[in-house]
């Protein structure tokens, strides 16, 4: 928490989580356009804020894209100031309007890219992220679950609390223990286009480095990155202390 703390500690860099937020997975050219100091010293914020994990990197070639990862950010609230505030208004779930057609650029560059550590083994892991039973214990809005991604094309859904199937996953490709790819394909309203996910398992000793990459996220659709967040976080709690842990929306009492 302290190096979180620290890095918000500097306008200069909030204005380049502001900068992200606005446009996810710009390089340090794009950065120092928009900032007037020279290239060392945003490459020095940018540092200070991916040690304290609030961005992650991806590298393509000669460029390295930057993303701001909200996850900490989430425990933070989660920890000290959403048990403050009076009960939210329910939050409605957005659209997804990235349609995935046909085979796909495997070089094009993700919308959103959320990283964690979570101390536990890499079996563990894949099987909290590939059967539905275990997604249920850190799920932070579904109800119900059905079916495992073990082969290509296997499917799983999940259920809203109203009973209706809110969102299904089909397995495109996988490498055991270490990266998924599966469709997002949301069933909440009438459009129903989707996108894609890829997960990314790395053992690192005690802990798995776990970072999601998602394509095709529209530009209007303000919801996801939240939704990402307060899944990662239930995800890490699950596992490394055994207990269900869904960080869902507050409802406002009737």
């Amino acid at each position: 928490m302290d190096k979180i703390f620290k890095a918000l500690n500097d306008p200069t860099r909030r204005n380049l989580l502001d900068e992200l937020r606005r446009k996810d997975g710009q390089t340090l050219s794009d950065l120092e356009e928009r900032l007037e100091m020279s290239r060392f010293g945003v490459m020095k914020h940018l540092g200070v804020l991916e040690d304290a994990s609030l961005i992650t990197t991806r590298k393509e070639g000669r460029f390295k894209y930057h993303y701001l990862n909200a996850l900490p950010l989430q425990e933070v609230i989660d920890r000290w100031i959403e048990p403050l505030l009076a009960k939210p208004k329910a939050k409605a779930l957005s659209r997804l309007k990235a349609q995935l057609e046909g085979p796909q650029d495997m070089t094009e560059k993700p919308d959103l890219v959320m990283q964690t550590f979570i101390r536990c083994t890499q079996d563990a892991l894949w099987q909290a992220l590939t059967k539905s039973d275990e997604i249920m214990n850190y799920h932070f809005i579904a109800t119900s679950g059905t079916g495992q991604l073990s082969a290509p094309d296997d499917r799983m859904a999940f259920m809203a609390p109203d009973g209706s199937e809110m969102v299904a996953h089909r397995l495109i490709s996988s490498d055991p223990q270490s990266r998924i790819e599966v469709t997002f394909e949301p069933n909440w309203d009438e459009v129903k286009t989707h996108s894609r996910c890829v997960y990314l398992i790395e053992p690192n000793g005690a802990f798995c480095k776990l970072t999601v990459e998602h394509y095709g996220v529209p530009p209007e659709h303000p919801g996801v990155s939240e939704g990402w967040a307060r899944t990662f976080a239930g995800l890490k709690t699950w596992l490394e202390t055994g207990e269900p842990a869904r960080f869902g929306y507050q409802m406002e009492d009737a």
